[in-house]
């Protein structure tokens, strides 16, 4: 650990992910957004400021408000500004209608109502609040202004088998074999890479911005990490448990691979515009959004615009088809579009949250071929170009509060509501087909005790259910899944 004069000879300043419980803990589908970033930088580079007012110069950068002093012996693990971050965070689960643990699957467990949900299940479970992960970020001063080099590489893991998260690989797991004897799978950003959770680097300046390039969150996701009640908590939020939300339509793109991110903060408001150059072989695919905000008093209001081409649903092969292509799996193919209204409010010690997202589906304007290679190098052998002749329309909104009861302890409950209009051609609302319109429904309650900075506990429940088209194919339409879990930091 470096002393104090070691650290402001340096002239660098750290960039840590905030990865602790506080007032805005962290969770899975979620990572560390470059404006959290660059709000650290500053924070801490005034820190640096003051206490070389005493102790002798260094580099000097406008900052914001202060920051709390670092309570001591909980400095991050930081050496010439690069910063080692991790979080492991596991539990114990009962589910009333569950299916076996995955291995890769990020949530492990289907905490929210799933096509596979089946028989009661008490299990280990991993990442109830958090994606557990580790990673490395880092800042270097460029010797001109207040302009400095960043970079972010982060990866993610289930604690309960120590393997890399992977979406698509639980997917794969199941191919052939009916809902009833799936393990927990779903797709995912998360697909097995190295670098599954932010692989970036760019320029940052508290005056200009911050611009990277590489692989790294949506808009919308870092917005999730802000307006959802439960912060992407994946066994108390079904919008981080799909990922959907945060990928405009289909969870794969919630973190885009060749994409340039640009945020402002300018007073009260700020500006992230994000766009992705990525092409799947001579077929475009690619992406852009532009998010809007601003804080003023106890308010903050965010609202986003985006689109996604060639995006793809991942999915597990039927027996049929796994017979003649095994090892590969399904994809349904669309250009989406959505747009979201994203608010909260606080009142101390109480925050309220609200939330709306609306997505379009419609038939991609470039079909991708057969044997496409989608994230993670996984082959689709089976591609569906023409799921949404007549467009499908998702409707999500959600509430919650978070209350401090003390100093220490959280208690949030958020309430989610989907929607989906039908897409059939027969206009139908029962569940023959996954294109009926259809209503979910996911409550849940979450207490929180941090015991240090670093050490939290926590337990909570959630319930949920559907009926129409969003339940088609579903053993059950209502479970229930507590879960208690500790979570380790730094």
């Amino acid at each position: 650990m470096l002393d104090r004069k070691g650290f402001l000879r340096s002239g660098t300043v750290l960039a840590t992910v905030a990865l602790l419980i506080g007032r805005a803990f962290p969770t899975q589908a979620a990572d560390t957004t470059q404006q959290e970033m660059q709000e650290q930088i500053r924070a801490l580079q005034q820190k640096v400021d003051e206490l070389n007012k005493r102790v002798g110069p260094s580099p000097s950068t406008p900052g914001t408000k202060n920051a709390a002093p670092e309570p001591a012996g909980t400095s991050p693990l930081t050496w010439n500004g690069i910063t080692l971050y991790g979080t492991i965070d596991a539990g114990i689960a009962y589910l009333s209608h569950g299916a076996p643990l995955s291995p890769t699957y990020a949530a492990g467990l289907p905490f929210i109502l799933s096509n596979y949900s089946n028989h009661p299940i008490t299990s280990l479970a991993p990442n109830g609040l958090s994606q557990s992960r580790l990673g490395i970020s880092g800042v270097e001063p460029l010797g001109m202004s207040d302009l400095k080099g960043v970079f972010k590489l982060e990866t993610g893991f289930n604690p309960t088998s120590g393997r890399l998260t992977d979406g698509p690989k639980s997917l794969l797991d199941n191919n052939g074999r009916p809902n009833n004897n799936k393990v927990t799978g779903a797709d995912s950003s998360r697909a097995g890479q190295p670098f599954e959770g932010a692989a970036y680097g760019g320029i940052s300046s508290s005056t200009l911005g911050t611009l990277t390039f590489g692989r790294q969150n949506t808009p919308m996701a870092d917005n999730l990490l802000k307006y959802d009640p439960q912060l992407q908590a994946n066994a108390f939020s079904p919008i981080a448990f799909s990922g959907v939300s945060g990928g405009l339509g289909d969870t794969e793109d919630k973190a885009l691979d060749d994409s340039l991110k640009y945020t402002l903060n300018y007073g009260p408001a700020r500006l992230a515009v994000l766009y992705q150059f990525g092409s799947r072989g001579v077929v475009a695919e690619g992406s852009e959004s532009v998010d809007v905000g601003f804080d003023y008093a106890s308010v903050s209001v965010d609202a986003l615009y985006g689109k996604v081409r060639g995006a793809v649903s991942a999915a597990s092969l039927t027996a049929a088809q796994n017979a003649v292509a095994p090892g590969t799996l399904a994809g349904t193919i669309s250009d989406n579009t959505a747009y979201s209204l994203l608010a909260s409010y606080t009142v101390k010690p109480v925050k309220f949250y609200f939330g709306y997202e609306h997505i379009r589906y419609a038939n991609p304007a470039d079909p991708l071929p057969p044997n496409t290679v989608t994230i993670g190098g996984y082959v689709l052998s089976v591609v569906n170009n023409t799921a949404f002749t007549i467009n499908k329309v998702l409707n999500y909104t959600w509430t919650g509060a978070r209350y401090s009861v003390t100093r220490k302890l959280d208690v949030t409950a958020a309430y989610y509501h989907f929607q989906q209009n039908s897409y059939a051609a027969n206009h139908c609302s029962d569940t023959s087909a996954a294109s009926c319109s259809g209503i979910f429904h996911d409550a849940s309650l979450v207490a929180d005790y941090r015991w240090t900075r670093r050490f939290d506990t926590y337990a909570g429940v959630n319930y949920s259910s559907g009926s129409g088209g969003l339940v088609s194919g579903f053993l059950f339409n209502v479970a229930w899944a507590p879960m208690i879990g500790a979570r380790f930091s730094f």
